[in-house]
């Protein structure tokens, strides 16, 4: 089973000064920060994957790449812009969520096998249209015409796309796009990408689905599939994804371990069995409503700023071992930054919600960044398992990374493999 991750311009800065939070003035983003394979003990994932909208942009706009860097993408290539190891794969898509209120996809399929080409893809997705509904039971005669329609273009494309990278003397590894509404329908829609030709298939639309509902899609597509790889856009499931492997599953990507770290309410640092909420210590001119409160004259920006500083110099001092900064006391100044910042929110007459401070203590009575070997949480410290700031919240989401391939890399390997 591979593991493909999604870019967005996700990176760290290995020069960041934590304490003073100040970049180096001599940065320069793409040549100094670095991807999550280069600064973790062990890499993460097999391979990548690079959405055209996100680097050229769609209708709903420009993408996450500036100008240089899309044109630095183009001029070295995937494999160099990256600075990718030897075995990792990359695949490319459209990004089909960019443009899912398009009548039709805003790409011609020569574009994008020039993109998936010029920037030298090992793989290539078949230019798709998301449908965004499920109806089991639905046939093509009896489901919304607009989401039929979105299927027969994306098998129309592909078979578009299919002829198109035949005839340019496969630049790249075909990946045909499969889209349905129900288990028939993505069944049919694979049943026909294998006529055309393809012996990898990628099935979208699927992130909004119950895990059940996926496994009774590829249930049906297992009654049709003849040998073609199955890839899973956008979907991870952990507890399930050893099931997906005997169902033709060979390879998926997600966001979501890393992202998890910064988006998630509680489950932010993740574990081999578990996972922890990491500290909220937010910062006085980067929280909106701290800020808020500070103009309105409710909070002393000056006291703010003091419990700021004290509450981050406590953390510290703990996680080294100073015995001035005992839990107790870095408690009680994480309690008092959170009563300033949540304040009316943590009032119990007001229905307020929980205190996280029972979290954290956990989390920092047994500090597991001390013993974790992703390569970041030794290097890092305690700052790992602080909720603030880009630098933090993505390095953690590396962290959460190695640990999600550790948890995966025995699925799909035979007996022999796993003992070696």
């Amino acid at each position: 089973m591979k593991f493909f991750f999604p870019d967005s311009q996700d990176q760290v800065s290995p020069t960041f000064d934590f304490r003073n939070e100040e970049y180096s003035p001599y940065r320069v983003r793409q040549r100094d920060d670095r991807y999550a394979h280069e600064v973790l003990a062990k890499r993460p994932y097999h391979g990548i994957l690079v959405s055209k909208a996100i680097v050229d942009g769609s209708v709903r706009g420009s993408g996450k790449y500036t100008m240089p860097q899309r044109e630095r993408l183009h001029r070295l290539g995937v494999q160099k812009y990256f600075r990718l190891p030897d075995g990792v794969t990359t695949l490319g898509d459209c990004g089909a969520f960019n443009y899912i209120d398009e009548i039709e996809p805003p790409y011609s399929v020569p574009d994008v096998v020039d993109f998936y080409e010029r920037c030298g893809f090992d793989e290539g997705v078949s230019v798709d249209h998301v449908i965004f509904h499920y109806d089991r039971d639905a046939t093509e005669s009896t489901v919304a015409s607009k989401w039929a329609e979105r299927r027969r273009i994306t098998l129309k494309y592909a078979r578009d796309f299919l002829d198109e990278v035949e005839k340019r003397k496969h630049p790249i590894v075909p990946v045909g796009a499969a889209q349905g509404w129900s288990p028939a329908s993505y069944a049919d829609s694979v049943h026909q990408l294998e006529e055309m030709g393809y012996r990898r298939i990628a099935l979208g639309g699927m992130v909004p689905l119950r895990t059940d509902d996926i496994l009774d899609c590829l249930y049906e597509i297992d009654k049709v599939r003849q040998n073609a790889e199955l890839h899973l856009l956008g979907i991870t499931r952990v507890g399930t994804i050893e099931k997906f492997a005997t169902l033709g599953v060979t390879s998926f990507d997600s966001t979501s371990p890393f992202r998890q770290s910064f988006m998630d309410d509680k489950n932010n640092y993740h574990t081999a069995d578990g996972a922890y909420m990491a500290i909220r210590v937010p910062q006085v001119d980067g929280n909106p409503s701290l800020k808020r409160k500070v103009l309105a004259g409710e909070v002393s920006q000056a006291e703010a700023k003091r419990l700021e500083r004290e509450t981050l110099r406590l953390l510290r001092g703990y996680d080294e071992g100073d015995t001035r900064a005992s839990l107790e006391k870095v408690l009680n100044a994480l309690r008092d930054y959170e009563q300033l910042v949540e304040g009316d929110k943590l009032d119990p007459k007001k229905g307020a919600k929980k205190s996280r401070i029972p979290k954290y203590e956990i989390l920092l009575q047994e500090k597991p960044w001390k013993t974790c070997n992703c390569g970041l949480c030794s290097k890092l410290g305690i700052e790992i398992a602080v909720f603030r700031g880009t630098e933090r919240n993505k390095s953690r989401g590396f962290h959460n990374l190695a640990v999600f391939a550790a948890k995966i890399q025995h699925i799909g390997r035979a007996p022999s493999q796993e003992n070696q």
